[in-house]
């Protein structure tokens, strides 16, 4: 029951991400009409990169910084679900654990972006099942949705920047 639950969830994701996705991401850009770097995908204003090499949070969102940005942050339906999208599209399986920029590292139950944007706990937990535990304090995208766990375990990533400030 439980495999057929997140079978569907993916199926579900896939789907909303091939509708979602190539109408929001011909969005127009203003500040001088940047595009994204080689290797990355632009979703309206913002950058995303998928890395499957197997990093601890902290490494990831140090690798992400150099790339000129920060693990991936979502603030809406159509972000998010792009986002699983483009993992989806550059080979994910819907079975690893992926990281994104969420945790609650400095106080325990006070989520946060690596990136520095508002967290939106209530649509995160309505739209992506995201239910802490209180066993890690670093987020990560799982088959169930997003859950948390130790920042030490070593996961594949995505890492977003913004084209506005780049």
């Amino acid at each position: 029951m439980k495999m057929a639950h997140t079978l569907c969830w993916i199926f579900l994701l896939c789907i909303h991400c091939r509708l979602w996705t190539g109408a929001w991401s011909k969005g127009t850009i203003h500040a001088k009409d940047k595009s994204c770097p080689q290797g990355w995908t632009r979703l309206n204003c913002r950058c995303f990169i998928y890395q499957d090499n197997q990093r601890a949070f902290t490494d990831a969102e140090s690798v992400c910084n150099i790339l000129g940005g920060n693990l991936a942050s979502f603030h809406n339906f159509v972000e998010g679900f792009s986002i699983v999208g483009l993992l989806f599209d550059s080979g994910y399986n819907g079975t690893e654990n992926i990281w994104i920029g969420l945790h609650d590292a400095i106080e325990d139950d006070d989520f946060i972006w690596t990136d520095g944007s508002q967290v939106d706990l209530a649509f995160l937990q309505s739209n992506f099942n995201f239910q802490p535990d209180g066993n890690g304090d670093c987020v990560f995208f799982s088959g169930l949705g997003l859950t948390d766990g130790s920042c030490t375990d070593e996961f594949g990533y995505v890492c977003s920047r913004d084209l506005l400030h780049s």
